[in-house]
């Protein structure tokens, strides 16, 4: 045994066991037959698709057939958000108010850096709309790695940045967002471009009406903890409706979309947490933003082992035994 089949059948763990025993050496060896002559280490996409196909595997296993593709909801749901946000931030980025209103000088002719991120996710609306869903998944990781690096470089270059809690759910909106389906209907693809444009037309709207106030602390405050309720309240719709059709899609995309909604309400969280006077300060958001990482992803953990168990537990036939005459 080499050691890239000693890598490929580490990657198989991903697989149960009697999927392992029953087609494991299949699965590697049609590996190996395609592999390089000096390859030593699976290729990337090699080891992403035994993963995905583990977890595939392992879901029908335990009867939860329908959470990939409720998390591929949760995703679209999620890339809509994000593009309406970044069409909000990245318009009022273009109305910076007075420096003597402001305190600190503006980055140009924006109010800070953020237009750079908020003009990626923007780009990432565009080519959702218009490029497969491949180009697309390359799309919003360029603008989830701009998004990150945006903390570092502005205070490399000392120039203002929008505020952790504003680009932390960003990133995790799209992280999410990943997880588009393959091949999406046109409506689908349509939506987060659709959502950006409307948010921009409002912003502006906003804006020549003097409505927007203070950028980032309005959306700290109000904004952002007000689109993680609207974004649950639309999970819960679609989860009652394809719940009456007997699909189970939107329920598991509603638990999905608890993660991304509690990042979004982290600021109102703390604020209803924290003393009941004073500004929040950094550890309660801190403090607050773990408690949602941790309690968000574990909801959906817990919904799994539910429903798992549930599925694994025989049903009672209803049938009388031919010996004894008692029910199953």
């Amino acid at each position: 045994m080499n050691d890239l089949e000693r890598r490929y059948l580490r990657l198989l763990r991903a697989y149960p066991a009697d999927y392992r025993r029953a087609r494991g050496a299949e699965i590697v060896g049609t590996y190996l037959d395609l592999a390089a002559p000096d390859q030593r280490w699976p290729a990337p996409a090699d080891a992403a698709d035994l993963v995905r196909g583990g977890l595939r595997q392992r879901l029908r296993a335990a009867g939860v057939t329908d959470l990939i593709p409720g998390v591929r909801l949760a995703a679209l749901l999620a890339l809509v958000t994000a593009s309406a946000l970044a069409g909000v931030w990245g318009t009022a980025e273009l109305h910076p108010p007075p420096v003597e209103w402001w305190g600190a000088p503006h980055v140009g002719p924006f109010v800070s850096l953020g237009v750079v991120a908020w003009a990626a996710w923007l780009l990432a609306a565009v080519v959702i709309a218009v490029a497969p869903s491949r180009v697309a998944r390359w799309a919003i990781t360029l603008a989830l790695l701009l998004t990150i690096a945006l903390p570092l470089v502005a205070a490399a270059l000392d120039v203002l940045r929008p505020p952790l809690m504003v680009l932390l759910p960003q990133v995790v909106l799209g992280l999410l967002g990943l997880a588009l389906p393959d091949r999406p209907s046109r409506v689908i693809r349509l939506a987060p471009a659709l959502s950006a444009l409307l948010a921009v037309v409002a912003t502006e709207f906003l804006v020549g009406l003097d409505a927007v106030g203070t950028y980032y602390g309005a959306t700290l405050e109000v904004f952002l903890p007000t689109v993680g309720g609207l974004l649950l309240v639309v999970g819960a719709l679609l989860a009652v409706g394809l719940a009456l059709g007997g699909d189970a899609r939107g329920g598991w995309a509603l638990v999905t979309l608890l993660t991304p909604a509690g990042f979004l309400a982290v600021p109102g969280l703390a604020d209803n947490f924290g003393p009941a006077y004073g500004a929040i300060t950094f550890a309660e958001l801190a403090v607050t933003a773990v408690v949602v990482a941790l309690a968000g992803p574990a909801a959906l953990l817990l919904a799994v082992v539910l429903r798992s168990r549930r599925t694994s537990t025989p049903q009672p036939s209803g049938q009388p035994c031919p010996t004894c005459g008692a029910r199953a």
